[in-house]
């Protein structure tokens, strides 16, 4: 397992811990609904000044404080999934033709997530694709997306969009930029 794979686990721990039900259906008497409701509406900033993303912070062992920008984005869009869905990658589901042929995040909506820079942009993209999703998703590859947008996971989520994973690269792919 390597880090960016314990860190969605751990994320996604950390949201289940915030839950009014644990996975099993069974009363959660730790729940902290007041966390997801204030996480759901904070910008980066605000994200940043909640205690539970600094819980999320500590949980992932993170000593720089850089990284908490990263831990409130995952912590601001994680408290906006309702339900977590393990059958498809996040983006498969996003990209799921629905009953009218369309998928579920319009292709020009997913261009602009993929194409996201910032931090706050992220955020409105990913919380915007989750509402979208019905606020039920792959929590672990929301929260592995959250905590590390490279190239390759930009990738890897255009690959599932398109419903063309079988396809996509199992190794890195060379491009200029890398070789520069």
């Amino acid at each position: 397992m390597n880090n960016q794979t314990a860190a969605a686990d751990i994320a996604a721990q950390w949201w289940r811990g915030l839950q009014s039900y644990r996975a099993d259906g069974t009363k959660n008497p730790v729940a902290d609904r007041g966390s997801l409701a204030r996480l759901r509406r904070a910008d980066l900033i605000e994200a940043m000044e909640d205690p539970s993303t600094f819980d999320l912070f500590r949980r992932l062992g993170w000593r720089d404080p850089s990284r908490l920008i990263d831990a409130a984005l995952c912590a601001g869009v994680l408290a906006t999934i309702r339900a977590d869905d393990r059958s498809k990658h996040a983006a498969r589901q996003l990209g799921v033709q629905s009953s009218d042929g369309r998928p579920v995040l319009s292709t020009l909506r997913f261009r602009r997530l993929i194409a996201t820079e910032t931090p706050q942009e992220r955020l409105t993209a990913l919380r915007r694709a989750v509402l979208l999703a019905n606020a039920t998703t792959n929590v672990r590859e929301v929260a592995a997306a959250c905590l590390d947008w490279s190239d390759e996971r930009r990738r890897r989520w255009a690959f599932e969009y398109y419903d063309a994973a079988n396809a996509a690269p199992t190794e890195r792919i060379v491009t200029r930029e890398t070789i520069q």
